[in-house]
């Protein structure tokens, strides 16, 4: 599969940040059916690649294996040239992805998830609220916070599952259909914050059905067609 260059990207890179992430014909198969057909898949910091195809192309199948979440039938999947899996603390560290809901907790609120992720990463505690209360404002949901995930809408559901994901001080993010459900302002705020993020060096992997996102985000788009 090709992938198509639309824009140059940033070179910007956070100092100790992992390189490349690369996927070497990846596929996978199940009871001899095609799940994602052989695929070639290189993003550097600051760079973005767009997946884009009809459902059941394989988009999905592509971002649980470069996540670790899912062996290749064939194929490998490195960052800076170590194998990716999730089960390792080194991948774990490195890449955060949203491919399908998060799990989270009837009796926490939305401001709950975020500290408990924060406290997960090691990160300062007397500094915990303010990175919360930042998260939640970018995405415009701050007055939610003491809500319980499921008197939440579907879009600010998916607003949500975005912060447990964007609050994590990864360095490459992995995003499946991150608009879905979102109102046009919505998609273009995360548009904002997605870019934001690989100025600052941080690779997108991102599978999108929006045009405008796509031609917004996308350093690379590589396409999907149906089997």
């Amino acid at each position: 599969m090709p992938l198509r260059r639309s824009q140059p990207a940033s070179d910007s890179r956070p100092p100790g940040s992992p390189g490349v992430l690369k996927g070497d014909k990846v596929n996978k198969q199940l009871n001899g059916a095609w799940l994602l057909r052989p695929t070639d898949i290189e993003v550097s910091p600051g760079e973005c690649v767009v997946l884009r195809g009809p459902n059941g192309s394989g988009k999905t199948t592509l971002l649980r294996i470069l996540a670790g979440m899912m062996a290749p039938s064939e194929g490998t999947v490195t960052l800076d040239g170590r194998p990716v899996d999730e089960r390792e603390r080194a991948t774990r560290d490195a890449i955060a992805a949203l491919v399908g809901a998060p799990t989270a907790y009837r009796d926490l609120t939305l401001g709950d998830h975020l500290v408990l992720i924060d406290a997960t990463w090691g990160r300062d505690p007397a500094t915990c609220a303010d990175r919360v209360l930042a998260q939640l404002e970018s995405l415009e949901i701050a007055h939610l916070a003491t809500r319980f995930p499921h008197e939440l809408s579907s879009g600010q559901q998916q607003l949500f599952h975005l912060a447990l994901v964007l609050i994590r001080p990864a360095h490459v993010l992995l995003l499946d259909e991150p608009e879905q459900r979102l109102d046009t302002h919505k998609r273009a705020l995360l548009t904002e914050l997605l870019t934001a993020r690989a100025e600052s060096g941080t690779s997108l992997v991102v599978a999108c059905h929006d045009p405008d996102m796509t031609e917004a985000l996308g350093d690379y788009v590589l396409d999907f067609e149906s089997w």
